[in-house]
């Protein structure tokens, strides 16, 4: 790479990251997209509740994106993992696993999360499939469908509530004790939601098909589709480097501006919200890149 020094480095190139980069290379600003190529909805077959790109596949709308990225010839792609975000003064040094040491005056985080998979033998084979994190994203497809919720608690009674609009067919599991109260509990059977407390050993699927869920009892349940809460984690280490705080739920903590607790740094897409959706990784990009655009030209005017 010849050039070391940019305006902006925007560190993820999937959607929040190339939304991005466009509203800034169509504002002349020197910009360096940094991806490794692993997006969290890579084995994701569709995509959708995004207008005008509606069911196509991920990967097909980030490729689409990226092409018209690259037609603004301020804009630089680099692939790769960053290791390092160091601050000096102003400016920020960004070392990188092959290409050494890159610089610039402003850092966008766009490089999204990484999901923590429970140990049960074939939920990642499922997940983005037919194991689900999003009734707005995959819901339609499966409505009125035998399905079920894996999460326990308030996260699974509220969970519960969003995917009983789309099928009455429901079985919440906890995967053990549910931790319920004895309100929520009577709630779920008056709009006749099983509640199913067992351990699970393992899901049955065909490809990423759920077929059902065997319990270390031996029972079984068959099901058309699983949404699960899981936990996750930040793909870099953004409270070492470069410092910045987080939310309790551990996502990147931003202002309305979606700058981040260190000055010259910026956050959007999945790291920084629990609405993960294309869409609106998409939305926050756009005006993330506004916003480090109006910064840009506030400091050189």
């Amino acid at each position: 790479m010849e050039n070391k020094s940019f305006d902006v480095i925007i560190i993820g190139g999937s959607y929040a990251g190339l939304s991005a980069g466009m509203a800034l290379g169509r504002s002349l600003r020197n910009v360096l997209i940094i991806d490794n190529g692993k997006p969290c909805n890579r084995q994701t077959p569709h995509s959708h509740n995004f207008v005008t790109h509606d069911g196509k596949s991920p990967k097909e709308i980030s490729e689409l994106a990226k092409k018209e990225v690259e037609k603004y010839s301020t804009v630089q792609f680099y692939e790769g993992t960053v290791l390092k975000i160091v601050q000096n003064n102003n400016s920020f040094e960004v070392e990188t696993s092959t290409d050494g040491k890159l610089y610039s005056k402003k850092i966008i985080l766009a490089s999204g999360i990484k999901d923590v998979m429970p140990d049960i033998p074939g939920f990642e084979e499922c997940w983005g499939v037919s194991v689900l994190h999003c009734p707005y994203c995959h819901g339609y497809e499966v409505k009125n469908e035998v399905t079920g919720v894996l999460s326990h608690g308030d996260m699974g009674y509220e969970f519960s509530k969003l995917v009983f609009n789309l099928t009455k067919n429901l079985t919440l599991f906890t995967n053990g004790s549910s931790h319920l109260s004895s309100e929520q509990l009577e709630k779920l059977k008056q709009n006749k939601i099983t509640l199913n407390e067992e351990e699970i050993e393992k899901i049955v699927h065909d490809h990423g098909q759920i077929q059902k869920i065997i319990f270390k009892n031996g029972n079984s349940v068959s099901l058309k589709a699983l949404y699960a809460k899981i936990p996750f984690t930040q793909n870099i280490k953004v409270t070492e480097t470069p410092g910045c705080e987080l939310t309790e739920q551990g996502f990147i903590k931003v202002d309305f501006m979606q700058k981040t607790s260190v000055p010259g740094v910026f956050a959007c897409g999945d790291n920084v919200t629990m609405m993960r959706s294309v869409a609106n990784a998409v939305a926050q990009g756009n005006f993330t890149g506004a916003m480090v655009n109006k910064e840009l030209c506030e400091e050189e005017f």
